[in-house]
């Protein structure tokens, strides 16, 4: 998987930024012979238990409930189609392209692992769908884990449906037709393998991880330049102290301070002017540090999900030695609760990028004029730029509530205990995208407050986010609408790229 333009799922583990890649920079994905060869003996055990007829669950029986009903011949087409046509049902504005095109290729991912059973044709219609940029218009609403997204991604191969198509939304019928694609016939097994499992919620973490790896190494940029505008006391960053306390994150995160202050005057020279700055500001380690040590936790459970097998049944062995399993794989449990605590973590990190901003605009303890402002009074200044920041920071802290714990019971008794994990990761990305915006506005105001300190040499890598702000956004010198500021400030935050402050520290 070493080109970037092409992701090949082969006999390597598959990493969450492999998925990322395909859904989000247009890579292509690809199965070796070794992954086609896997699916097409699944497919074969399926064939098998149909011709012989032993009753094996979503092969030839009805699901959840309907899980004894016994099903032949016709039926078995007709019930993978009725599968996708009556589990489309969700709710709510459409799921963002990247994100659809994400869950695709966990699906994908999940099949490639040769035990779900379903057609070759089918998955090459999903990466059919990929390559021709062929979107399903999925509803974000209406799935206690698994179920709905998938299924409103199955009606569109059938021809049903809508979706996004060289930038317009198009009926799936008109879509495939131009692209010089077929509907699929679907055959037994094929529905049931189409909704189940877990790609729904671990495509959306994946990206998820993405952006949150991105904002970390933000945070750490912005977070200096705070500390360095506040006149910190830098004896807090010591790395004999930091290493006393030897959690992962805290020591990257010290580490990533004492580069991006290195050679700044304002630091030396406030050295001494007080015993201890306000936990907001000495405790940046610690608190960037644990969301980064929840950051590795939650790229352990997705990889585990997206390299084991979440179908149910499962199919073990070969055509003619073979078990088919019923047993709860498609559960979500671990990529459920990985997101919950990076929602509480990546809130946090939005809590106190708040409270350093705060502080920035408060002269009682910020040492500069009233709001970053040279005539306050006349001018507000950015003291409306906190209010909007404390605003996200309340519904970040709704948003950390798990949705794991919300439990609820399912398909008369026979699913009654649920994950919630699609749940987990949609509010997981609006925690984010909330986390953005208030790094944005701390972006703007410690950028801002260096204004005051023009007299003095910034940190290498401070001084470098100054003047990379600076390039888009010139200095505050009267009040003027500032919400095009701050937009442009996280749209740096959300550029794919390494923060260049970050590695212009490093070197």
């Amino acid at each position: 998987m070493s080109n970037p333009e092409v992701v090949l799922l082969g006999d390597g583990p598959v990493r969450w930024q492999d998925i990322a890649a395909v859904a989000r920079h247009a890579a292509r994905l690809a199965l070796t012979p070794t992954v086609w060869a896997r699916i097409d003996k699944a497919q074969a055990i399926v064939r098998r238990i149909v011709d012989s007829g032993e009753r094996a669950y979503g092969v030839n029986t009805g699901l959840g409930a309907l899980c004894n009903v016994s099903l032949a011949g016709e039926q078995l087409s007709a019930l993978s189609r009725n599968t996708l046509l009556s589990h489309a049902c969700g709710v709510g504005p459409a799921l963002p392209d990247e994100q659809t095109r994400a869950i695709i290729c966990a699906a994908i991912v999940n099949y490639s692992h040769g035990h779900s059973g379903v057609q070759r044709a089918v998955v090459e219609a999903l990466l059919a769908l990929l390559e021709h940029g062929i979107t399903p218009q999925v509803p974000s609403q209406g799935s206690v884990g698994y179920l709905t997204h998938m299924a409103h991604v199955g009606v569109c191969l059938l021809g049903v449906g809508q979706v996004s198509y060289r930038g317009r939304i198009v009926a799936a019928a008109e879509a495939l037709a131009d692209a010089g694609l077929a509907p699929v016939q679907l055959g037994a097994k094929d529905g049931l393998c189409l909704v189940n499992g877990t790609p729904c919620m671990t495509g959306l973490a994946c990206l998820a991880l993405d952006d949150a790896q991105r904002l970390l190494d933000w945070a750490d940029v912005i977070g200096a330049m705070s500390f360095e505008a506040l006149r910190g006391q830098i004896a807090a960053f010591d790395p004999e102290i930091i290493a006393l306390k030897p959690h992962p994150g805290m020591q990257v995160v010290g580490e990533h301070l004492r580069a991006l202050l290195a050679g700044s005057e304002v630091i030396a020279a406030s050295e001494g002017i007080r015993t201890q700055d306000a936990l907001s500001i000495r405790s940046i380690p610690q608190v960037h540090g644990a969301a980064r040590d929840q950051l590795a936790h939650a790229v352990r459970q997705v990889e585990a999900e997206l390299n084991g097998a979440n179908d149910n049944p499962l199919l073990l062995g070969t055509p003619d030695d073979f078990r088919v399993v019923s047993q709860a794989n498609p559960h979500g449990q671990s990529v459920a609760l990985a997101s919950d605590l990076l929602a509480i973590a990546m809130a946090e990190i939005g809590a106190i990028a708040e409270r350093r901003l705060d502080r920035l605009v408060n002269p009682l303890v910020s040492g500069l004029p009233a709001f970053l402002v040279s005539e306050p009074g006349v001018n507000s200044g950015m003291m409306i730029a906190q209010y909007v920041a404390a605003s996200l920071c309340a519904q970040n802290r709704q948003l950390a509530q798990p949705a794991v714990l919300d439990n609820f019971v399912t398909s008369g008794l026979q699913e009654d205990h649920l994950s919630l994990g699609t749940n987990a990761a949609l509010k997981l990305h609006q925690v984010l995208e909330n986390c953005t915006q208030i790094l944005a506005i701390e972006y703007l105001l410690a950028a801002q407050a260096f204004e005051f300190h023009a007299d003095h040499r910034l940190g290498a890598g401070t001084g470098a986010a100054w003047r990379q702000l600076r390039a888009c956004v010139p200095a505050y010198c009267q009040d003027r609408w500032l919400a095009p500021d701050i937009a442009t400030a996280a749209r740096l935050l959300k550029d794919p790229r390494l923060p260049q402050p970050l590695l212009a520290a490093r070197h």
